[in-house]
């Protein structure tokens, strides 16, 4: 297994848990959305269309400009899920695998609290 991977196995675990432990419900959805960035509008584009194809929910690209003056392209994947690591480690995997396609990154899932 790709080391990076691995860590983000790690990743999903670990905020499953942080989420379980303040009392997030483990059985209702949640709103998971999962993050990708490139400085190439056209490879981040790509990337957005295989997420869309895979059936999650995408939203339009945003540019940011970061402190060097350089320029950095974003979007989020959104699905509902309950707080399932197992279904969350099958979609790290397959957007990890459209990452690596489209050569743009993977930064991870965020989500909020669900009582």
């Amino acid at each position: 297994m790709n080391p990076e991977h691995s860590q983000w196995y790690d990743f999903n675990q670990e905020t499953i848990q942080a989420l379980l432990d303040d009392g997030s419900s483990a059985s209702e959805p949640h709103s998971i959305e999962y993050h990708f960035a490139s400085d190439n509008f056209d490879r981040l584009e790509k990337a957005a269309v295989d997420a869309f194809k895979a059936g999650f929910e995408v939203g339009d690209a945003e540019e940011l400009i970061l402190d060097d003056g350089g320029t950095l392209f974003c979007f989020d994947a959104v699905v509902e899920r309950p707080l399932d690591l197992e279904q969350i480690n099958q979609d790290t995997q397959t957007l990890l695998t459209i990452a690596d396609k489209h050569r743009v990154h993977y930064d991870g899932w965020g989500t909020y609290f669900v009582e």
